[in-house]
Formats: C-alpha cells, structure tokens, sequence
C-alpha cells in the first residue's frame, strides 16, 4: 500500500453520487461532480487498448479481402484497406494526445475529435457492407454481416470506458448492415442486427458504468489510504505520539522508532520483552503497581479496548505519565492476536494540570489551603459529623492590628509578615484540624472531630499566644494579635454557609471585647448582628432627620480655674433606637465611612456654636482617621471656618496616635495644612496607643492630652502613672506645649495633676458635657465648681 493518491485524482468531496446515461456517455455535467476530470480517467484508457483495436479491425480488414478477393477488383480492396488504415491511424493519433487525460481536465473539443474519429473508422467500414455485400451471394452476406458483428462486439470489449465512441462506431456500421440486409432481402436478420444493436449500446453504458464506480471506489480508498499513511507518519514522526503493539503474551513486537525512544532504549533491546515490565519500573519486581498501571494490566489481561487511559510510567528511574489507547487484534479466523495502540507522555500536561488544581485550592502567599479548600474540607466535616454524630468545628481567625502594619510599611512586609502567621500556624494544627487562609488577613481552622472542647479552647488560646509573640520582618519588630470566633456544627448550623456565618459572628464579637480572645458563637449573637444593621441603617438617615445633637464639655485653666475651651461631643438621639451611645455608632460610623458627612457637620456645628463664646474661648473638635485621610477634609475645615466667621486660632483639631499608623504621610500633610490655616492641633490619649515621640517631634502639636487612667493612677499612688505624667509634662514644657489632663473627678486628682504640672484640667469636676444652652450659661457663673 503506497498510501499516494496523483494531486490530480478526484477527491472523494468532487466524487458523483450518481451516474446518469447522459453523464456516463459525456453529453452533459451535472453539477454535483466534477466531470471533465472523471471524463479524462475514462479516455485515458483508449491508448492502452490501442494495439488491440488496430489488431481487431486488421483481423475484420482481412477477413472482408479473403471474402470479396474474388468478386472485387483488387485496386478496390487495396483502396479500401489504405481508407482504413488512415481512419485507425487518425484514431490512434488521437488516442495517444489522451494517454495522460487522467491526470488533468478533459475539455469538449477532445471529446468531439476523439468522436469524430470514430464517425471516420465506422464510415471506413460501412464501404464493405454497403459497397461490397451486392456483389456476392448471400452466403458472403452472411459472412459478411458476421465479420459486422465481431467487429462491434470486440469494440464493445475493449473500449468499455468510452460508451461513446463505442455507440457511434456501433450505430453507424450497425445502421450499413440493416439497410444493406434489407436491400437483400433479409428482413430477419436486419431484426436481429438492431437487437444486437441494442444489447451492444446498453451494455456498453453498463459497462461504462462499472468502470467509473470501480475508479471512484478507487479514488475513495485511495484517499482514505493517504489519510491512514499521514495519520502514521504524524505518530511516527511526530514529537509525543508513538505505535506500539503487542502479541498475545503481552510481548512488544514490530517496535517503532519513537516507542523505543520513549522508552530509551534501541529496538532491539525492546522487542520481545513484556510491555508492562518496560514501564513499571521497580514495581515490575516487587508487585507493587500503581493503581493506574494495575488498571492498564487488567485490560490487557480481559482483552478490553482502552481510550486515554492515564498511567504513570517510570522511565529509566524517571517517574512520567503515560496517555495510552488500544484495542485488541483479531486474525482472519477471529482468533485474538494482541493488541495495537498509540501513546503519548502528557508529563508536561499532568504536572500543569495537577499546579493549576493546586492554584485552584491552596493559597498562593502562605501555601495553605484557600477558601475553596476549606470550604470543601467544613463540607465533608459535616458529612462525617451527620453520619457519625459527632461535632465538628470552624474557627475563623483575624490579625489585630495588621492593617497598621500593611499601611505603615507596605505589602510586602505584609504579604511577609501573612507567611510567617502561616507558618506559625501550621506548627500547631494535627491530622484533626485543617488551617488555612480566607483572604487578606483572616484564617480559619477546620476541625474534623470537635467533641473534645478542651481541644478547641487549647487550639484557640495557642493560636492566640502565639501569633502576639513578635515578629522579625525586614528589620522591623512587628506586634500584631488575633481575635477568634468559633462555631460548632451542627449545633451551630448544619450547612457550610451557616457555620461560616456563625463563626464570623462570633469572630465580631471578639474584635468588639477590644481583640485577641476567642468566642464562640452564642444565638445571641444574631440578635447582635441584626441590631447592628438596624442601627446602620438609623445612622445612614440620621443626618437628614437632624438627629445628631453636640454637646460641650468644658476644658479649664489649672490655676485660675477659668474656661479656656471646650470639647465638642456628638450625641445621637435616634427616633427608632433613642439615645445610642458613641461607643456603639462612632466605630459603626467609622467603619461604614458615614464618619466623614458626619464629621463635616460636626465642624460646621462647633464653629457655628463657638462664635457665641467670648473670643478668648476655643472649641476641640475630634477627628477620626477616615476623616483626616479624606481628600475633602481640608476644605470641609476651611468651609466651616469661613461660613462661621470662627477666627482658626480658636478651632484646635483633636487626634488620637491611631492616625498615624495607618498613613503617617498622608496625615502629617493634612494636619500641617490645618497648622498652616492657624489652628491648633491636639494629640488625645496621648501615651495609650501607639506612642511615639516621632510624632511630636515632627509636628508642633498645640496641645498633648494625658488619659484618665494615668490620672486614676496617679490618684491611687501608682509610681507608674506619676512618672509618666512628670515626663509628658516636662517634655511638653520643652516642646512648648500644653497639657491637659483628662478625667479629673475629684478635688483629690484636681490637685495631684496640679501639683504635676499640668496646665490645663477636662473632667466632671468641673462639667459633664452639656448642651450648647448650658454652656454657655457656664461664662455667667463666678464658680466653676458649682457646674458639677
């Protein structure tokens, strides 16, 4: 099988699907083949037929001379045999220029000249029949018409491609012998010269049709060999596929090329050897079959077919995978004889697929399984707890302090700092929990088996000791905690999203006890979460209701004990919930961004208020981060200012150290705009958070406010509290700055702090906060004192 088809054979797609009598004889095309190439294979068989013709019709030639040698004059017969040679020579000439019609498009004109040909030669031989037949009797007739006869039907057998010429040469000498039999007389066999006549044309169609089915059957299969031999040559030559075969004893035999590349060895080394043991390895030795191999082996063994059966391979000590398809081999008897198949190594593509499932499921940063994995993992957990009831447990885990840290330094010390909380992690989990990462900087732990509680608080309280130990990270020393929520399936919930839900719950009610416990979830807490998003919901139409009130609280000189400001206070008196406390809708605020509108009220409020105040008299205003790191803020401040007529040395803005942890650029630049305009900046609960003289040495802060539990510890005689407030005293005094000491409720602390330094004095000693109204009744009283 040479597997070529000639570029110019007819493809199986230009192939008829039938074959009319107009078509087969060539006087039409219809439209669904292409007929000018299928013509050309049909003439293309006149030159190999050529030399019998001519022998054909010199065999009739000679037999006409012998019959009329005697009753024709010998010139006559000479010249007639010199008329035929010229029409066969004409003819042959012709059908030598069509020897290579197979191979291209035949036009009409070749069609017609290789006809008109044929008209020439029958005319040659109508002369005999005609001219001759009168002179002899009617025995010669018959001989005569018998020679006729022979002729056509050896036309008919040697051209059975071209009905055609066959017709022609058939109906023009056929029609001489009719008129010439019944010239004679011969009535019967002028009837049975147009029957013969008839058998002759039909099968001459027939046969032509025979031949055109046989070359089309051919051309199909020769294309389809062609496709098989490129299909094998793709395996043989190609970069991955490879044949290989096998006998009935599960041999390799008749070895290609790149099979025994693919196994690194010769052809020879492999042949004969089992086809199992060439890739199993040291498995082949000790019985220990991977499961895909075990799986290939069977098959073999049961005689199965097998498409795109993964198996892993080792190749000289290499372990590989393996893409194998085979079926089994029958003789002509039906008697199994192996199997044959194709292969290919998809180690690339396995190893791809198996890091993109991995992607899929683990997180990239900290390597421990993701959200999907741990979802999937509390799934089954649930399952195993239905079935067996028992508990199972999801703690879910949040860094305190973290987004300090990532706004502070960066992400890459916090996408390190992530790595070093995972690999902790990972040091105290066993087969029981799964640890793994939500995102951004929450964890979570899966326990399959939770009915040990004492294992869930030890988890909890090791988790929570362990990620507050420090951290080395790009040469910094970092602190960061973590808060835990806890719940317990399927008490807790007996579907995935629920449990996660509850967790979460619990999770927020550790970050709101002030972080770094752990929680478990109470039905409570549901109650909790629904308040909150009531209470969100309030707090997003409580400006438009006018709901927020502010309320002063007086901040006096130590000494003279005079009002030298006051703090501004918001209040919220909700129509749904009634008076909410700051400590429940300030961190709401903050963490919703309504702090900002908000907050832009407040000022306009403060200042509009403080107008009415003696000039001498200042307001502080509190500002949140969200606040100070608003692009806004700085214009809201100067809006409120410039509508109040509040001269800016009378408006002192009160930050906390919180600010500048999260972006101390972006802070200190607004805070030196709000300096540049002439207020006064105040750092609040200074020495509480995160302290650090940075801050002060790089902004001239008017104002550092001292918290109410060192004042408490001063009070109580704690040598801590003491000192501290000496040395923020002392410092302030250098820095020029003042001090305000915070929570002062007693005569008692009133003159400790004073004896301390401190200059000025904020506590219910002298006011609790109060409405604008009382406040400003305050400047009408000789006695401060008496506010209490």
């Amino acid at each position: 099988m040479s597997g070529r088809v000639s570029k110019n054979s007819p493809s199986t797609s230009n192939l008829p699907r039938e074959l009319p009598v107009m078509a087969v004889l060539g006087l039409a095309d219809p439209g669904d083949a292409d007929w000018a190439r299928l013509r050309g294979v049909q003439y293309s068989n006149l030159a190999t037929v050529a030399k019998a013709r001519v022998l054909a019709q010199v065999i009739a030639a000679l037999g006409v001379v012998w019959l009329y040698a005697g009753v024709i004059h010998p010139a006559v017969l000479a010249a007639w045999a010199l008329v035929l040679g010229a029409s066969l020579y004409h003819g042959i000439r012709i059908d030598s220029t069509l020897a290579d019609a197979d191979q291209r498009r035949m036009s009409r004109d070749e069609v017609k000249r290789q006809s008109l040909g044929a008209i020439l030669n029958a005319l040659a031989w109508v002369v005999p029949m005609i001219g001759f037949a009168p002179f002899g009797d009617v025995t010669t007739h018959l001989e005569m018409w018998a020679i006729t006869a022979m002729l056509l039907t050896a036309s008919a057998v040697v051209l059975p491609a071209v009905p055609l010429a066959n017709l022609l040469f058939a109906g023009v000498v056929g029609a001489a012998s009719i008129v010439s039999l019944l010239w004679s007389g011969m009535f019967e066999m002028a009837f049975v010269t147009l029957a013969w006549l008839a058998v002759i044309a039909i099968g001459s169609i027939e046969n032509a049709r025979s031949f055109l089915t046989a070359r089309v059957a051919e051309a199909a299969m020769a294309e389809k060999n062609e496709v098989v031999s490129l299909l094998l040559r793709e395996f043989e030559e190609g970069e991955a596929d490879w044949l290989w075969q096998i006998d009935t004893t599960r041999r390799v035999r008749s070895v290609s090329p790149r099979f025994a590349f693919a196994l690194g060895k010769t052809a020879e080394e492999i042949d004969g050897k089992p086809f199992v043991q060439l890739i199993a390895g040291p498995a082949w030795e000790t019985g220990q079959f991977p499961a895909s191999l075990h799986d290939l082996a069977e098959r073999l063994k049961r005689r199965e077919s097998f498409s795109n059966l993964i198996v892993r391979v080792v190749i000289n000590g290499e372990k590989r995978w393996w893409e194998l398809s085979g079926t089994p081999k029958f003789d002509d008897k039906g008697a199994f004889d192996g199997f044959r198949g194709v292969g290919s190594d998809v180690t690339a593509q396995r190893e791809s697929s198996e890091k993109i499932a991995h992607m899929a499921r683990f997180d990239t940063l900290t390597s421990l399984p993701n959200r999907m994995m741990l979802t999937e993992a509390l799934g089954e957990a649930l399952r195993y707890a239905a079935q067996w009831r028992t508990r199972c447990a999801f703690m879910m885990i949040d860094l305190d302090r973290f987004k300090a840290v990532n706004d502070t330094l960066g992400h890459l010390v916090g996408d390190q700092l992530l790595a070093r909380v995972s690999e902790r992690l990972k040091s105290i989990v066993t087969d029981n929990e799964l640890i793994g990462r939500l995102g951004g900087d929450e964890f979570a732990i899966v326990v399959r088996d939770a009915s040990d509680k004492q294992r869930m608080q030890q988890v909890a309280e090791q988790v929570i000791h362990l990620l507050s130990q420090p951290y080395e990270v790009d040469h910094h020393t970092l602190f960061i905690g973590a808060s835990i929520g806890s719940a317990v399936g399927p008490r807790d919930g007996n579907t995935v999203e629920t449990l996660m839900r509850n967790a979460d719950l619990a999770l927020y009610r550790a970050k709101e006890e002030g972080g770094g416990q752990h929680c478990n979830y109470e039905p409570s807490l549901h109650a909790s979460a629904e308040e909150r998003r009531k209470l969100e919901f309030s707090l997003r139409r409580a400006l438009e209701n006018d709901e927020f009130i502010l309320n002063y609280q007086p901040v006096v000189d130590a000494r003279e004990e005079t009002i030298v400001s006051f703090e501004a206070l918001l209040r919220w008196k909700s129509e749904e919930h009634g008076m909410v406390s700051p400590a429940k809708f300030i961190p709401l605020a903050e963490d919703t961004r309504l702090i900002v509108p908000i907050g832009e009220w407040v000022l306009r409020q403060a200042c509009r208020e403080a107008v009415n105040w003696p000039g001498q008299v200042k307001v502080a205003v509190n500002v949140s981060g969200e606040q100070l790191l608003d692009p806004g803020f700085v214009p809201s401040v100067v809006t409120a200012l410039s509508t109040s007529g509040l001269p800016p040395q009378r408006l002192e803005i009160e930050v906390t150290e919180s600010i500048f942890v999260r972006d101390a650029n972006l802070a200190r630049r607004a805070l030196e705009q709000i300096m540049a305009l002439g207020c006064g900046i105040a750092l609040d609960d200074f020495g509480t958070g995160y302290s650090s003289l940075a801050y002060i040495r790089n902004l001239r802060f008017s104002t550092i406010k001292i918290d109410r539990s060192f004042v408490q510890g001063a009070s109580a005689g704690s040598p801590e509290s003491l000192a501290i407030i000496r040395a923020v005293v002392a410092m302030a005094e250098s820095l020029d700055m003042s001090t305000t000491a915070e929570g002062v409720e007693t005569e008692r602390e009133l003159e400790i702090i004073r004896g301390l330094g401190c200059r000025k004095i904020q506590g219910y000693y002298f006011g609790r906060p109060m409405s604008s109204l009382d406040a400003r009744g305050l400047f009408a009283r000789s006695d401060l004192r008496q506010a209490v």
